[in-house]
This record gives C-alpha cells, structure tokens and sequence, in this order.
C-alpha cells in the first residue's frame, strides 16, 4: 500500500512560482514511475508530468513543456513538480499519482493504481 500526501498549492498571480511536492509512504517508492495530473472545474483529469523510478526519463504535457519541471527524491519519498510561468489556464487541483506496476506508458491516468488526494493551484490573471 502506497499513501501520496500533496503539498504546496496555492493562490498566484500570472507569471508566477509554485513548488509542489508528493510524499510518499511505502519502502518500495523508489521503484514506482510517479506521475503529476491535474483537473479543473468542467473538464476531464490531465496528464501533466511523469518521471521514471531513477529520475533517467521525464514527460510533459505540451501545455506546461519548458515551464514545469519534474524531480524526485528517493532518499525523501518525494516528487516536486516545479511550476513557472503560471497561466489562469493551470488553475487546477493537482494530483500526485504512482504506478507500481511498471506499466510502459507513464502519460495516461490508467496507469496509476495510487492517487493523492489533491491540492488546489489557482492562478489568478
């Protein structure tokens, strides 16, 4: 059993920072492909970000490439996922998802079988 905790949302303005972080339970994280998705009010759930268990491979939705970036520390049990140059349009609730059951695509929510509970990120303009 996985436990994801989010941390780090908030109210920003456009052009601005946040840092969000996922910690994770559970001694086998450091083999999971950990994932960031997001949602906002009226639309279906998006894929953001993904990173492979050892940091090696990255993945973005086009719409956050060259603004977001995801790291993780396996020593921590945490996921970031640095986000600049925010725009109204990533006002969302964010989620931090883990696969462990190494599925070969990290970019669909299917293959996530633990899900944090979420944390708010507006953006105001």
């Amino acid at each position: 059993q996985v436990q994801l905790v989010e941390s780090g949302g908030g109210l920003v303005q456009t052009g601005g920072s946040l840092r969000l972080s996922c910690a994770a339970s559970g001694r086998t994280f450091s083999a999971y492909a950990m994932g960031w998705f997001r949602q906002a009010p009226g639309k279906e759930r998006e894929f953001v970000a993904a990173i492979r268990w050892n940091g090696g491979s990255t993945y973005y939705a086009d719409s956050v490439k060259g603004r977001f970036a995801i790291s993780r520390d396996n020593a921590k049990g945490t996921v970031y996922l640095q986000m600049n140059s925010l725009k109204p349009e990533d006002t969302a609730v964010y989620y931090c998802a883990a696969d462990s059951s190494f599925h070969l695509s990290v970019v669909v929510a299917g293959s996530y079988n633990y899900w944090g509970q979420g944390t708010q990120v507006t953006v105001s303009s």
